[in-house]
């Protein structure tokens, strides 16, 4: 199983750095698998904790893709990385083990520690389009244009039937960072 969630994580400066991330399930633990290479990457290594934020506010995840990283937080109970003040719960994790990869190396994590803040009222459709959505942009140099533009029409519904005003700015981001981007390659984009 992966969750997707906001993973926090810290340099050794004590420097903040946010990243959706989907974390995956092993055994009682959650494995955190970046990209190589990451600043997430390289707090891992620098400083061997994590904090999987969960949250419902679904402008996180498209803010963090699209030049938006800087959002509030809380001191955590067992850990110096801070959690993300809005979160609904989090997870305190320790980092016990790394198995190496070229592309994305595992870091395995035992939980300290999970703790949480509000209820959870549950997801609309817009806000799984938009998740969905960001992951599609954190791809968008691996995934081949068609199949990008051909699922974002398709999540587009979701989002024009069932958004709120959080959700809607949440989607421009992320339209506008797919606009930017095939901007950049020499073509314009679609979408």
């Amino acid at each position: 199983m992966i969750r997707e969630t906001i993973v926090s994580t810290m340099n050794g400066a004590g420097q903040v750095h946010f990243a959706p991330l989907g974390i995956i399930a092993e055994d009682e633990g959650w494995t955190i698998a970046p990209f190589h290479p990451s600043t997430t990457l390289d707090n891992l290594r620098a400083v061997p904790f994590a904090v999987a934020n969960y949250t419902d506010d679904v402008r996180i995840f498209a803010g963090c893709l699209t030049g938006r990283g800087q959002w509030p937080t809380a001191p955590c109970s067992k850990i110096a990385v801070p959690r993300l003040a809005g979160a609904l719960a989090h997870a305190e994790l320790a980092v016990t083990h790394t198995t190496e990869d070229e592309l994305r190396p595992r870091f395995h994590c035992h939980v300290l520690c999970n703790i949480g803040h509000a209820p959870f009222q549950g997801f609309n459709r817009a806000q799984a389009a938009v998740i969905e959505a960001a992951i599609l942009v954190s791809r968008l140099r691996m995934l081949p244009r068609e199949k990008v533009e051909r699922e974002i029409a398709y999540l587009e519904i979701a989002v024009s039937k069932t958004a709120s005003v959080a959700e809607e700015e949440a989607w421009t981001w992320l339209i506008e960072r797919i606009r930017i981007f095939y901007a950049s390659t020499g073509e314009n984009a679609a979408t």
